[in-house]
């Protein structure tokens, strides 16, 4: 009864600054970087390809003639224009950028000094990436690392659990109910298999086993091991020559003990008589 659990991970990259002598240039340095599912926001059409070599041709020949005159430090990433100047620039994700062109993608607000977030080579402020993020369907926060897919929905692995036991369900068979519940296969079957009219107990797999056999005779469920002649206690099963069932007034019988009830039924009909 379980299903494989589709789970995978959502990497999350989180970074700081970090100085490095370079004059006035500071670098945002990276703690970790991880592929993230790209983030859906307004990007404006590049150009044709043919245009945007020839601008590229003919700044690199104009900046070679004209060098800048201040502490050069390379090209802005976002805006091709020359970063030039103490203090006036930084370097995120292997990149030169202006200071006020290093910004969040989606609110843009400047991220020098402020712990941000790559994704596919474009950053974010932490606000905006959380609002990307999808939320656990069990506690409704957001997912910040390994996402866990289980019947269309997504959870925190911790969160995915049994609403029995509570036992986290990562990885182990599982099953739900009429109203989708959660359940380990252990407690739904505690708690829905049918009952033995001999002990009581819930007709229920093994430990290590998936599935188990249920007898039912005068529509009443029992154990392999219960399903006994109530006079003798013989085992009794059908697939056993002389052990099958016979039922008399809705007792379970062999086929002795019936004949035997039979016979004293039939005498003592014969003596009131």
């Amino acid at each position: 009864m379980g299903t494989n659990l589709d789970s995978f991970k959502r990497g999350l990259g989180r970074f700081t600054e970090e100085e490095r002598p370079m004059g006035g240039l500071r670098r945002e340095g990276a703690h970790g970087s991880f592929s993230l599912p790209p983030i859906s926001t307004h990007q404006v059409p590049p150009s044709r390809p043919e245009e945007e070599l020839d601008r590229l041709t003919k700044k690199l020949v104009y900046d070679m003639n004209n060098p800048p005159s201040g502490e050069y430090f390379g090209r802005c990433a976002r805006c091709g224009e020359n970063v030039v100047g103490d203090g006036t620039g930084c370097v995120a994700m292997d990149q030169v950028f202006h200071v006020e062109c290093f910004t969040c993608a989606t609110c843009r607000c400047r991220l020098r000094g402020q712990p941000f977030y790559a994704i596919d080579r474009r950053s974010f402020c932490e606000s905006c990436y959380i609002v990307t993020l999808e939320k656990c369907s069990m506690c409704s926060k957001p997912i910040m690392d390994r996402i866990l897919r289980a019947m269309g929905k997504a959870y925190h692995p911790q969160c995915f659990t049994c609403v029995v036991c509570h036992r986290c369900l990562d990885g182990v068979p599982f099953t739900v109910d009429a109203t989708s519940q959660i359940h380990c296969i252990e407690d739904f079957h505690r708690k829905f298999a049918p009952r033995c009219s001999v002990c009581g107990n819930a007709i229920m797999p093994e430990p290590g086993k998936e599935e188990t056999v249920r007898i039912v005779a005068l529509d009443r469920s029992f154990h392999i091991g219960c399903y006994k002649c109530e006079e003798c206690g013989l085992l009794l099963s059908s697939e056993g020559e002389g052990r099958g069932c016979y039922p008399l007034d809705g007792h379970i019988l062999c086929k002795s003990c019936s004949a035997r009830r039979i016979q004293e039924l039939s005498s003592k009909i014969t003596t009131d008589c």
